[in-house]
């Protein structure tokens, strides 16, 4: 995985609640086990309707999602965060989160960021006002920046922080113990 620091880039709202991961990556992709060409099939059938806002020209290389209240609700499907991450999604930002969704972004190098129902409408705002508009996340930090100054901060789990500031997986960070495992096997 890629280590996220901070990523300032084109944000893309998606105002919808209760975003299932079947809406996220219809059933009829997970066919198969790789994470490449996942995107394609990311939001499948909405893409279908006319005005869906990832098919404006604004979001074209928009790499933040904004979205709404219980964003992965549904199964547990680890397709859901591979094809976001293979569309080009980096970090999604949302009112809530399902927990196993949450979860399986975060081993994923996708970054979930659960902001206040103020702070989205604010950003959403602000991506009204103007469709290319930048946003700067923050890991270390655990913010959110608006090009304004204006910042909204969020909680992260220290282990999930980690990982993803590293670019690691679970079992990324595993091996990264292993001349440690090694030694201790060796005693």
């Amino acid at each position: 995985m890629t280590p996220f620091t901070t990523l300032t880039a084109r944000a893309v709202a998606l105002p919808a609640d209760d975003v299932d991961t079947d809406q996220i990556i219809p059933a009829r992709f997970l066919k198969g086990t790789s994470k490449v060409g996942l995107g394609d099939s990311l939001f499948a059938d909405w893409r279908a309707q006319p005005g869906f806002p990832l098919l404006a020209p604004s979001a074209r290389g928009a790499q933040i999602l904004v979205t709404g209240v219980n964003f992965g609700c549904g199964s547990s499907r680890e397709h859901a965060p591979w094809a976001l991450v293979d569309w080009g999604f980096r970090a999604i930002i949302a009112r809530s989160f399902a927990d196993i969704f949450k979860e399986n972004a975060t081993k994923n190098g996708l970054l979930p960021v659960a902001l206040s129902e103020e702070a989205c409408e604010l950003i959403e705002y602000a991506l009204r006002a103007e469709p290319a508009l930048e946003l700067t996340v923050d890991l270390d930090g655990q913010r959110v920046l608006l090009p304004d100054g204006t910042s909204f901060r969020f909680l992260l789990d220290p282990f999930a922080k980690h990982c993803l500031a590293s670019g690691l997986d679970e079992l990324g960070y595993i091996l990264s113990f292993a001349d440690r495992i090694a030694a201790y096997e060796q005693r």
